[in-house]
Formats: C-alpha cells, structure tokens, sequence
C-alpha cells in the first residue's frame, strides 16, 4: 500500500464500467479511499476492500446533490480527488445520429462531468485537491462515424486546459488522462445502439453509409486495444506524482493518432480515408 494514498477519499464516477472498474481497483490497491459513484449496475465493486458504492447519476442534479452529501458524511471536508470516467459512446453518420442522442452525448460526457466538478469545488478547494478527466485519443483527431463523441470529448479537454489555470490558484491540479482505443464493452453498446436506430430508419438512407460502416467496422476490429488496467495505472500516477502532467496519452494507437494531428488536414484525411478502407467503398446514392 502506497503512503501517497493513504486515508485519502476519491470520488470516481462511471465505476461500473471497464475502465471505472480497474480505476476503482487500482486506486484501492493504492491504499486510496475509492468512492465509487455508479448510476445502476454494482457488480462486483462492492467486493473491492476499500471501495464504497454510491449511486450518482452525473446527469440528475438531485443524484450530484445527494452524493456531495454522502460523501461530505463519510470524508469530511477531506476529499483529495474526483475522477471523471462517467461516458458514452453514440456514433453512426452523423445525417442519421437523433438529435437527442446527439444531446444526450454532451449531457454524459460534457455537462455531467462540469457539473460533479463544480459540485465538489468546495471541498477540493479545502483540500488542494485534484481533479482527473478522462477524454479520448479520438478529440485530437476524429474519425467517421465517431463525431459525437470526438466533439464531446474535445469540449471536456478545452474545458479542461481552462480549469486547469482557473484552479491553479487554490492549488488544485487539473489533469486529463487520453485513452486510445481501449478493450471494454462501451463499443459494442455503441455499436448496438446504433444499429437499433438504423432499424428504425428508412432502409434506403442506412444503405446509402452501409459500406463505409462495414469498413470502419472491419477497422475496429483489426485495431489493438489496450487493456483497461493501463488506462487505470495513468489515472493513479496523476493523483500520486507530486507535479503531475497536464496530459497523460495512453494506448498503443495514441502515438500515431498524436503523430496524425500534427499533419496538414487533406494529408490527414488521405492517410485515414486509405487506412480505414474507405477509397475503396464506392460512393452510394441518395
């Protein structure tokens, strides 16, 4: 068990997930406090030693509200750090995304995480505390079919870079921990949801994206992902160092997506159209 953590109480949302659960279990492991704020699903959570399940749904300003209460009952006003892991993925074209999903997307990923952060100012401000948010190797560059996400996880980072200088003054360190591609089960919900809605569309206008869907798809599938363990290890290392970065990149295909976004935009776009497969789908009529 490491000193740095020790006693020391952690608001982690989206715990449930891959990524939340190995962050839970690593922080425990690192002698942290794990509050582990979830929206349904416990699943095995509960079993972790020194993580307690809360239930917060970052999106119900009553559910935010209640778990500052919870939480102020169990670490005082000592809270070191929050985690912001809650997402979601919403993707397909974006001439087919509803418009409520594509809202729903920024009130995950966007709005919620603003609002558990402002929720908790107070206490992290009593405490120079941290502040950790999970974006996506996807902001700096965006594929098709991923513009939702990509958009919203781009406004996190900006939102980010801003708090990071706005809190300085307190002491608080803002952090953002980039994952690449990651080994959960966030893409195949993803992946259903979206195929739910092409269901309930004309199917002329689904037919008009079908190939360059089955290439990006093909893509997904033959791309590494990285374990959720890896992604969890940057979230403990930026609430251990003593000067944390201001920007943990993590995963195997984050170097190449870092090496794309220094590229002239028509050279991007070229190398990615070619290496997801998408010259080769010939244009659909609509």
């Amino acid at each position: 068990m490491s000193s740095t953590g020790a006693s020391r109480a952690v608001l982690l949302t989206g715990a449930n997930g891959g990524i939340g659960h190995a962050t839970a279990r690593a922080l425990a492991d690192e002698g942290f406090q794990v509050l582990a704020g979830v929206r349904s699903s416990v699943g095995r959570l509960s079993e972790i030693p020194g993580v307690r399940v809360l239930p917060l749904d970052v999106t119900d300003p009553e559910s935010v509200e209640e778990a500052v209460r919870q939480v102020r009952a169990i670490a005082g006003d000592g809270l070191y750090a929050v985690v912001n892991n809650a997402g979601i993925i919403v993707q397909g074209p974006f001439e087919l995304v509803p418009a409520d999903e594509l809202r729903r997307q920024f009130e995950v990923n966007v709005f919620g995480p603003a609002a558990v952060t402002r929720a908790f100012l107070p206490m992290l401000r009593s405490g120079k505390g941290r502040v950790v948010n999970l974006t996506a190797a996807t902001a700096r560059v965006a594929g098709p079919f991923f513009g939702p996400v990509s958009a919203s996880k781009a406004a996190l980072a900006s939102m980010s870079d801003a708090l990071r200088l706005e809190l300085a003054h307190w002491g608080i360190r803002v952090v953002v921990v980039e994952p690449g591609l990651t080994d959960t089960a966030i893409f195949a919900k993803a992946a259903a949801a979206t195929e739910a809605t092409a269901a309930e569309l004309p199917p002329e206008r689904v037919a008009m994206y079908r190939g360059q869907l089955d290439a990006v798809s093909a893509s997904m599938s033959a791309a590494k992902a990285a374990p959720p363990s890896i992604v969890a290890a940057a979230v403990v290392r930026a609430l251990t160092a003593g000067r944390p970065r201001p920007r943990y990149t993590v995963g195997p295909d984050t170097r190449l997506l870092g090496l794309l976004a220094r590229l002239p935009l028509r050279t991007r776009d070229r190398l990615l159209s070619r290496a997801i497969g998408l010259h080769k789908v010939s244009p659909a009529r609509g």
